[in-house]
């Protein structure tokens, strides 16, 4: 089988989803890495160290992502090199381009994967209902499209991949133009460099109660972060939010207060060091990724847990 995965870079960093891609590809079949921009002679490097093959795109209009140039070179190349699956990152820049690519390719494509099998035909595993259920989902024909979650895919093999200059440039002109990147601004808080965070879900209630978290995270020398909800709910700011439409967190301890677990949050925070998840429902999908689990109500543990924490 013929792997395709391309790879996502920003600010002179590849993102490590780019090797995850391809320790899936290399269980697959033959890896292909595919790296588009101005100049990624350095990114191709380190890509062959995990792929049978790497396949280099350059030109100065591909300095910054757009979606209509990625379309447009990676067309080419898979009309010449004919890929069976064609791997991309879930990420904000994968969801945007890979259906253009797939509908493009006239290819199914199977979104947010977080495991694939080739026993049987290719079948691509996915959650649902929020994380609750994970389906099966066989792809009946080829070429296909999956977006890959990040963190599913972490180990694989090293290889000594061959870099090849693919001789593709922009059939034409893109319709859109890059003005700029917009950092999220800081706030008070960097929850991103935070070795100890208390994050607080819909089960702390109010925004009343969120001086119970602040408290506990004090004495912890931490400080407070939130899932969605609570943002949404104006009970703490935007730049305290954790998830995909947040900030990822990778502190040393994770202390998750009446947060359900919805993969949305969990793909922010399931890095942490230690994480111990407080949450009255036994079925929350937290549990999943915590490493100790406390099922009961957080208003009865968080003050038996202060007072152990000023001695009392």
């Amino acid at each position: 089988m013929k792997v395709f995965a391309v790879a996502e870079h920003r600010f002179g960093e590849l993102n490590p989803l780019s090797i995850e891609l391809l320790n899936l590809a290399n269980k697959l079949g033959e890896s292909n890495a595919v790296v588009i921009g101005k100049d990624v002679g350095k990114f191709a490097a380190e890509l062959a160290k995990y792929a049978d093959k790497v396949w280099k795109i350059e030109d100065a209009s591909l300095e910054n992502y757009n979606p209509e140039l990625y379309i447009d070179v990676l067309l080419q190349l898979f009309q010449k090199e004919k890929p069976d699956v064609v791997l991309i990152g879930n990420t904000a820049q994968g969801a945007e381009y890979a259906p253009y690519l797939a509908v493009k390719m006239k290819a199914p494509i199977v979104t947010d994967v977080v495991g694939v099998s080739s026993a049987n035909g290719l079948v691509a595993s996915r959650f649902v209902m929020q994380g609750k259920i994970m389906v099966d989902l066989k792809v009946k024909s080829m070429p296909c499209v999956l977006t890959i979650r990040q963190g599913a895919f972490k180990e694989g093999v090293q290889k000594n991949g061959k870099i090849v200059d693919a001789g593709i440039k922009p059939s034409k002109p893109a319709g859109r133009k890059f003005l700029e990147y917009v950092q999220p601004a800081v706030g008070e808080v960097d929850i991103t460099k935070a070795n100890i965070i208390v994050a607080v879900g819909r089960g702390i209630e109010d925004a009343a109660n969120i001086s119970l978290a602040e408290e506990l995270a004090k004495a912890l020398g931490g400080v407070v972060a939130g899932s969605r909800p609570v943002i949404d709910n104006g009970w703490l700011p935007k730049d305290r939010q954790v998830g995909i439409s947040g900030k990822v967190v990778k502190p040393k301890l994770y202390l998750a207060l009446g947060i359900s677990g919805a993969f949305q949050h969990v793909m922010g925070m399931k890095d942490s060091e230690l994480i111990i998840a407080i949450n009255k429902d036994p079925e929350a999908p937290i549990f999943g990724v915590a490493h100790y689990g406390v099922v009961a109500n957080l208003f009865d543990i968080v003050p038996e847990l202060l007072d152990k924490l000023k001695g009392k």
